[in-house]
This record gives structure tokens, C-alpha cells and sequence, in this order.
């Protein structure tokens, strides 16, 4: 691939748990985990090109375009474990809020490795390079919905059925690391979900028995978390909840229509807020 070669653009979808249980909390310090990860037809763009050295552009957002960023880390990862001599120029397009557990960075870091490995074929093993940049990186490689457990790395592929929902975030940007120490002070950890309950709820229209651990502990110091999941009900849709550690909220519609119509009505009370349609993959 020459330097001058026009860039090829690919696409990094957010995610959201359709249900989290945290389930204890381990003696390395992390948090075994139970939960239904689903990837959506939303989410960053990423530009990719050969070049002789490794650079990144970010628009969108105010974000580091060194080590600091994990773009950059996951293309220097495979360009040294692939022995690869040239670069890549990447152009990051942020277009999904920040810190908002959708798995915006983790997403972006695996679709690097993905278009890197298409730039520059090698043996490399993409999975052990996920897993050493995030927990949910290796979910993004995976790329279809899937039960996580552990740590978030041991997946398992769960057909789930096409569902409209509505993502809304109030602009609050919660730190992953906070959400998890808030909920280790009051050691509340839960059961499994019921995977097959959940699934059969999607597929007949009806309220999902889902739950988020750590939407209590996160709504109790954020104000915003707790109205948008009030007005997301407001507007007609069901089954709210917190994705991730927040503080994107969302709620299921019975199909598209509903969902853009909820998106438009929420947009002329919540002008500042960030909410956008979207289905699952």
C-alpha cells in the first residue's frame, strides 16, 4: 500500500448491554461480569491509509492523537507484532458522545486492528491484541451480539432479534472506573441474567427483564441519568436503562417509526441532550 493510496473508510458500531450483572469482585481487582452485548447500526467512522509513519486525526472531538488514545495504541500494537516497517494515517470521526458506555473507544480500537490487518495481512492474532487494549475490545472484533462473561472476555454468541430503540444521553460523562468503585462501596452484586428471558421478550414486544448493577449507583450522583430515563419512558417507549457504566440511557420502541417519532419528540424537549434512533446488528 503507497502512502498516497486513497484511504478506505470502515465503520466502528456502538454497543449497548442489554442487561449487566456485576457479580463479584475479584482478587486482581477486576469484576466477573454477566451480560448481553449488542452491537448497533450507529456509531464512529474510521479512515485508514498506508504511509511511511503511524499518525492520527481526530474530528469530532478533543481527543489525544498519541499513546493517550486507544486508536493509536491498537495501531501500533499490530504494526509491531506484524513486523510491519511502514505506517498508517487514520482519521478518527467521533460521532458518538464520550464516556458514555456505549464502547465508542473500544470499538474504534478494534475496527483499527481489523483495517490494519486488511492493510498489512500477517499471521498476527487479533484476539490476543483485543484483550490486551480493553475488556470489550474483543467483543468488537467478534462483531455480532454475544453473552460476556469474566471480565467481558469470554463470549458467547447469542442470536438477537432486530429491535428499534432510542439512545439518549444527557451530556454527563461517567468515568467506568467510578461507576465500579461506587458500587464496590455498597457490594451490590447480583445473580445472573436470564438470557432466554431477555431474547424472548425482544422477540414478542414486551418489557425485557433486564437490569444494569451499576444504573443505581450511577443515577444516585447524576441527576441527568435519572431524568433521561424518565423521559425516555415519557415518550412511549419501555424497557429504560442505563448501557455500561452510563451516561447513555436507552428504551425499546415497537419499530423504526415509533423510535424516530420518539427521537423527534424528545430533540424539541432535550435540545441539548444528544439522542439519536438506532437498531441492533
Amino acid at each position: 500500500m503507497t502512502p498516497d493510496a486513497a484511504p478506505v473508510t470502515y465503520f466502528a458500531p456502538a454497543k449497548v448491554n442489554l442487561g449487566l450483572s456485576v457479580r463479584a469482585l475479584r482478587a486482581d481487582g477486576y469484576h466477573d461480569l454477566h451480560s448481553l452485548m449488542v452491537p448497533l447500526n450507529v456509531g464512529d467512522d474510521l479512515e485508514v491509509r498506508g504511509a511511511e509513519t503511524l499518525s492520527l486525526t481526530v474530528t469530532g472531538a478533543d481527543l489525544p492523537t498519541d499513546e493517550r488514545n486507544l486508536v493509536y495504541r491498537a495501531a501500533q500494537a499490530y504494526l509491531q507484532a506484524a513486523g510491519v516497517t511502514g505506517g498508517a494515517a487514520i482519521t478518527l470521526h467521533k460521532r458518538l458522545p464520550l464516556a458514555s458506555g456505549l464502547g465508542g473507544g473500544s470499538s474504534d480500537a478494534a475496527t483499527t486492528l481489523m483495517a490494519l490487518a486488511r492493510l498489512y495481512p500477517s499471521g498476527v492474532n487479533l484476539a490476543t491484541l483485543a484483550r490486551g487494549l480493553g475488556a470489550d475490545v474483543p467483543f468488537f472484533l467478534l462483531g455480532r451480539a454475544a453473552t460476556a462473561a469474566g471480565i467481558g472476555e469470554v463470549l458467547s454468541p447469542t442470536p438477537v432479534p432486530r429491535t428499534a430503540l432510542v439512545l439518549l444521553n444527557p451530556g454527563v460523562e461517567v468515568s467506568a472506573r467510578d461507576a465500579y468503585i461506587w458500587l464496590d462501596a455498597e457490594e451490590d452484586f447480583s445473580g445472573a441474567l436470564d438470557i432466554e428471558a431477555i431474547v424472548a421478550a425482544l422477540s414478542n414486544g414486551r418489557p425485557v427483564p433486564y437490569f444494569n448493577a451499576l444504573q443505581d449507583p450511577v443515577a444516585a450522583r447524576h441527576a441527568p441519568i435519572r431524568a433521561a430515563l424518565r423521559a425516555l419512558e415519557g415518550a412511549g417507549l419501555h424497557s429504560p436503562l442505563m448501557s455500561g457504566s452510563g451516561g447513555t440511557c436507552f428504551a425499546l420502541a415497537q419499530n423504526d417509526d415509533q423510535a424516530h417519532e420518539a427521537v423527534q419528540a424528545l430533540s424539541r424537549v432535550y435540545p441539548d441532550w444528544w439522542v439519536t434512533a438506532a437498531c441492533t446488528l
